[in-house]
């Protein structure tokens, strides 16, 4: 969320949402898709990869056909306030390759994070180690993930520009 916006058009909202869905599509087949030859729509990657709206390409992983693995969704409370705390904790928490995810939210907790752990025990000592480690006194509640009803398959752009146009 760091950044001024930017304005995009139509065909670079389009280049953006295919290369959600396909991040190895060739630049041929990309063109293709977006109504433009090939020299100009690599242009238009570059320029999104220069202001950092393409930031980096990933593949998604079934890690479950490689091994076992526990997700846990932990939420966190410090007990103090104070903005030293906060960067103690973000900190700490950045150490912990396992957490692949935290948020900074509203609400009765401080901190939404997101474990993937190779079992309970595993994600039991890195809470410890997040107590231990974190500034004074933090609260930890965890959330052991059942199944994924719905995964991240990209941001839903129409839904998110619909009001600007």
């Amino acid at each position: 969320m760091s950044g001024k916006q930017v304005k995009l058009d139509k065909i670079d909202l389009k280049i953006i949402k295919t290369l959600q869905v396909q991040a190895r599509i060739t630049n041929q087949a990309l063109a293709d898709t977006v109504g433009l030859s090939p020299s100009p729509c690599l242009q238009r990657v570059r320029r999104l990869e220069d202001l950092g709206i393409i930031r980096a390409y990933h593949a998604r992983i079934d890690i479950e056909r490689i091994c076992p693995r526990v997700t846990v969704i932990g939420t966190v409370k410090l007990r103090d306030h104070i903005h030293e705390d906060f960067l103690a904790f973000e900190q700490a928490v950045s150490e912990i390759p396992e957490i692949v995810e935290c948020s900074k939210v509203s609400g009765t907790f401080d901190y939404l994070l997101r474990f993937e752990c190779p079992s309970v025990s595993h994600y039991h000592e890195l809470s410890d180690r997040l107590l231990a480690q974190g500034p004074g006194s933090i609260k930890i509640s965890s959330h052991v993930v059942l199944s994924h009803a719905k995964e991240f398959n990209g941001l839903p752009l129409d839904c998110l520009l619909s009001e600007q146009d």
